[in-house]
């Protein structure tokens, strides 16, 4: 698994990434701490809500776990400033699955719609 990932929301884009460092090489989005955007969780934020649309992970940085803590850190994000979760993207709503102690998150009347 991997250690030195964090995960940070960047409004601006609307998303949340995971910052790695990379096996082998720098790529073209290097940081300056050697650290590369190694995936995102893109959203939409309205009104109390974070509806998860779509979560990448690149292929150069699989294998590492990094999808789910991506995800763990998007949503302890959206649990520590309130917000409800809708996990249209299906990475995400898979990852609730597993881990059905952020289940809450949803809210109950679209768990069945969304299969949660």
């Amino acid at each position: 698994m991997e250690t030195q990932a964090q995960v940070i929301d960047r409004p601006e884009k609307s998303r949340y990434e995971i910052l790695a460092h990379a096996h082998a090489g720098v790529g073209a989005d290097a940081h300056d701490d050697g650290t590369e955007t190694a995936g995102f969780a893109e959203y939409h934020l309205s009104e109390g809500e974070i509806a998860f649309i779509h979560t990448e992970i690149d292929p150069r940085f699989g294998g590492r776990g990094l999808g789910g803590l991506l995800a763990r850190g998007a949503l302890d994000d959206a649990r520590a400033r309130g917000l409800r979760v809708l996990p249209y993207c299906p990475f995400i709503r898979g990852w609730i699955g597993k881990h059905p102690e952020y289940a809450d998150l949803v809210p109950e009347a679209r768990r069945a719609r969304l299969g949660l």
